[in-house]
């Protein structure tokens, strides 16, 4: 333990930098200080909080000098709520920041020379710009709970209004709180698991207004069910309520099975001139706005002249296969989500896309499987999870050896990883182009345009 450094004693810091995962840095005789909420140029007094041999955490007990790049939170439970790790960070310099995150996860982590990142491709109106919002419901002093986690924790910060979610959210949030103290619901324990309502979903259409509310429930049916269905006529736009049955012992939210209780068991939206089925179950973007500035991105470095045969490789409900499916000859998309490819099939014949072929299965089993068959590809899209491209596909990758990679990423990390790989395995990098999909956090969106060397 730093002997110099003592917890519970409050110092004066300047933040010299901003962590990965958005905390603010500085340093305190050589041991580094995390602090949350705190931007770069801030000078604090913080409390220290813990104290490592090399580091410490702390909070910002005042500020003594804001930075020119803090800004004051727009949310009244921003510093609570564990949604928004930026929102005292100016919006200019969240795009500057995420650009850098990028940077420096592929120069570090990959290895990568002589790599230009571009700058980060931000929104207009960063309000109101999220289509899904799930809130845990809980039970704290006999009052009903409704919100978001508390960061780093499973307490849950009861909520009024956000600035981030679809203003509805708000109106819907009061009728279930209201709905579940009047009739008496009893309220999920993930301890005990007893107890009936878990949480609440609501997916609204960005474009079409639509809106789907989810109770996910610890049983079969919902009590007082016609209420219920009256109380939510006041918010505009409900096309869909359902329940989703989850009695699992788990912190997965959603059951597998699926109730109708009024309208239809999905809503829709639209990308651009494409429009999307979205159920319950399905995988869509949050931000359907910049989903479109993404899919154009990877659109523009594919290149598509109309000739070309695509993988588009952990497709999920095939939207990116959709907007390629316009410019290609052919598109061949690939998930291991069976009803995401249901999703898929549906969206195609939703469109009136014909061009376009959808496989369940491991990306990385089932694109070697067809490789062999002789399924060759000019370019390959890849929008793999978190967690990146397994192994095998980047290997078949290489013995394809398509013209083009566009590679869609959620995670700089591994996607710098996964570059090193291709980099080192014949490919160039030859553009990256972050995308803010999710103002106010640190999470970046990137595309990246990979081109095989020429011997």
């Amino acid at each position: 333990m730093n002997e110099t450094v003592k917890k519970n004693d409050i110092y004066e810091i300047e933040i010299t930098d901003i962590g990965t995962n958005g905390e603010g840095i500085g340093k305190l005789n050589e041991l580094v200080i995390f602090v949350p909420d705190a931007v770069t140029g801030d000078k604090l007094k913080v409390k220290i909080l813990k104290v490592k041999k090399n580091l410490a955490y702390g909070k910002v007990e005042e500020v003594i000098e804001p930075s020119p790049l803090r800004r004051e939170p727009y949310c009244a439970v921003s510093k609570k709520c564990g949604g928004c790790q930026l929102q005292h960070l100016s919006y200019k310099a969240q795009l500057e920041w995420k650009q850098n995150k990028v940077y420096n996860a592929l120069t570090r982590i990959g290895g990568l020379k002589d790599i230009e990142v571009l700058p980060t491709l931000g929104m207009e109106n960063q309000a109101h710009y999220r289509n899904k919002a799930q809130y845990p419901i809980r039970k704290e002093d006999g009052k009903v709970q409704i919100g978001f986690y508390a960061s780093r924790s499973h307490r849950v910060v009861d909520w009024e209004s956000c600035g981030i979610q679809d203003a509805r959210c708000e109106q819907v949030i009061k009728i279930v709180r209201n709905f579940l103290e009047t009739h008496n619901i009893s309220i999920y324990d993930e301890e005990k698991h007893t107890g009936l309502v878990r949480h609440l979903m609501v997916r609204t259409g960005f474009f079409t207004g639509e809106m789907m509310v989810c109770l996910v429930i610890n049983g079969d049916s919902l009590p007082h069910t016609e209420a219920f269905l009256k109380a939510l006529e006041a918010v505009e736009g409900i096309t869909s309520v359902v329940l989703s049955m989850n009695k699992a012992k788990t912190n997965v939210i959603l059951g597998y099975e699926i109730k109708v209780l009024q309208g239809r068991d999905y809503i829709i939206d639209t990308i651009g001139d494409l429009k999307f089925k979205i159920s319950a179950l399905s995988f869509f973007q949050v931000n359907p706005v910049q989903t479109k500035v993404l899919y154009d991105k990877a659109l523009e470095y594919a290149e598509l002249t109309g000739n070309e045969t695509v993988w588009d490789a952990y497709c999920g409900t095939g939207s990116i296969s959709l907007f390629l499916a316009q410019k290609a000859k052919k598109v061949y998309g690939v998930e291991i989500v069976a009803p995401a490819i249901e999703n898929a099939n549906a969206n195609a014949e939703l469109n009136g896309i014909t061009n376009a072929e959808f496989f369940v299965g491991k990306a990385e089993e089932v694109i070697p499987a067809k490789y062999e068959e002789g399924l060759v590809a000019d370019t390959i899209v890849v929008d793999p999870p978190r967690k990146g491209c397994d192994e095998a596909l980047l290997e078949t990758l290489i013995k394809m050896a398509p013209e083009k990679i566009v590679y869609v990423s959620c995670d700089p990390a591994t996607l710098a990883r996964d570059l090193g790989y291709l980099v080192g395995n014949g490919y160039k990098v030859e553009k990256v182009q972050p995308v803010d999909m999710f103002p106010e956090t640190t999470h970046v969106e990137t595309c990246v345009l990979l081109q095989r060397r020429t011997m």
